[in-house]
């Protein structure tokens, strides 16, 4: 009996208050109800305004096994439509991205076009569709959008379903987090740079996630890497000090560091990790750039801007943000044990060049497979994926600073190494995978 005929509570059985049961990692039937139900009724980030800047420029995504055009209309307006021709299904565009000539989309089996809001333009062989229903069903009505969209501040997010919550519901209070990465800008706007680092990762998408708030594994998964930088920094004492190394030195820090940086859940899932300080915290000296923030945005709101560095604010179940460096991460599932990792760097419009340089870097030294930093925690991710599948063990602790009356709190504060924020995405998982199911 495969778990969907088990019904939603069988489902939500497998996530208690402070362990997970590990098919959630294994199960190839709870991986299929995630696109279904968990992907597919949520909001997923899709990508920002910048990769389309003009009108007919796209780029294709694949959200819950779905493929999407995501495109610039002639009006300015930005869409997000079924990468499926409504004829016979064939996929539009196969492309990663680039810009439509003619201001239409044509299917190259039938050529079958359609205008760039999605509309039926024309097919050959009109005549031979008279009198027949084509008009009146799906495929006379062009292609399909998504049913939810919104852009906030030109981050492109999408729901595929039309039941769900709104943007805003859904979201809620971890929004102002998007709002301190783009205001870094001094006349409040981002622009992705420097291309895309993407890898494939042998292993369950929430494996990746839950590493994204773990503040604890950087003692030990990150000791080699880390005493490699501190021996440069000692024996050669650069002055000043290389941007690679201002990055990964404060990963040596001790687990005080870590607990005391503090963290914060929201309802469905989000999160921020390092609320009042983090490893990012300590880069050097911004020069005028903070006058010209001042000057854009009023000495309180720039003070903001600044200070607050978070380790990582997750916006479940597919988006990281790093305000500085600004970076993001995109978690892309394509199976129960591979994931798609995306890390995208921004370039502050208006800023010093000296902050895409910054995040450039950070990305190259720590998301790169081929990094001193990213290469402990692939092999741990594969390694987790493996021995999940051993022992008579079947659950997963998720106990530290365990607190039975968290969940009477939805938006709470927890120390930075407190697992609150991994057992409050599972919440969200099983929310979203059984609300709007039956059971039998």
């Amino acid at each position: 009996m495969i778990l969907e005929e088990l019904g939603p509570a069988r489902i939500a059985a497998l996530v208690q208050d402070d362990r997970v049961h590990k098919d959630l990692y294994l199960s190839e039937e709870l991986f299929a109800i995630e696109q279904r139900e968990l992907f597919s009724n949520t909001w997923s980030f899709l990508g920002h305004a910048s990769q389309i800047a003009e009108s007919g420029d796209f780029f294709t995504v694949e959200i819950a096994g779905q493929s999407l055009i995501v495109l610039r209309d002639e009006a300015g307006e930005i869409r997000v439509l079924h990468n499926r021709c409504a004829h016979k299904g064939a996929q539009l565009l196969t492309t990663e991205s680039g810009r439509l000539k003619g201001r239409f989309v044509r299917c190259p089996y039938h050529a079958w076009s359609y205008r760039l809001d999605g509309a039926l333009l024309s097919y050959p062989l009109r005549s031979g569709y008279e009198n027949t229903g084509l008009k009146a069903c799906e495929s006379g009505r062009g292609l399909a959008p998504v049913a939810g969209l919104h852009v906030y501040r030109d981050f492109i997010f999408a729901r595929l379903n039309p039941g769900g919550p709104a943007f805003h519901e859904y979201f809620g209070d971890v929004l102002p987090m998007i709002d301190l990465m783009v205001d870094r800008s001094p006349v409040g706007r981002l622009q992705v740079a420097g291309g895309v680092l993407r890898n494939v990762v042998h292993c369950n998408w929430k494996l990746y996630l839950e590493n994204v708030n773990d503040s604890v594994h950087p003692v030990s998964t990150h000791e080699s890497a880390v005493r490699a930088a501190q021996a440069v920094a000692r024996d050669h004492q650069p002055d000043p000090m290389p941007l690679a190394l201002e990055q990964i030195l404060p990963f040596g820090e001790k687990y005080e560091f870590f607990e005391g940086m503090g963290g914060k859940v929201f309802p469905n899932g989000h999160s921020i990790s390092g609320t009042r300080f983090s490893v990012h915290s300590g880069y050097g000296n911004l020069g005028e750039y903070v006058k010209d923030l001042q000057a854009a945005h009023g000495e309180e709101r720039a003070r903001q801007v600044l200070e607050q560095a978070p380790q990582n604010t997750v916006l479940y179940p597919s988006l990281a943000l790093k305000g500085s460096p600004q970076t993001i991460r995109v978690i892309r599932p394509i199976a129960v044990d591979r994931t798609v990792i995306e890390a995208w760097n921004f370039r502050t419009v208006g800023g010093p060049e000296m902050l895409l340089d910054r995040a450039l870097s950070y990305s190259r030294l720590i998301f790169s497979p081929m990094s001193v930093v990213a290469h402990d925690d692939l092999h741990l991710f594969e390694s987790q994926q493996k021995g999940l599948r051993s022992g008579p063990n079947e659950w997963v602790s998720l106990h530290r600073e365990h607190d039975p009356r968290e969940v009477d709190h939805p938006t709470r504060e927890t120390s930075g190494t407190s697992e609150l924020l991994m057992r409050n995405q599972y919440r969200a998982w099983a929310k979203f995978m059984t609300m709007n199911m039956k059971d039998e």
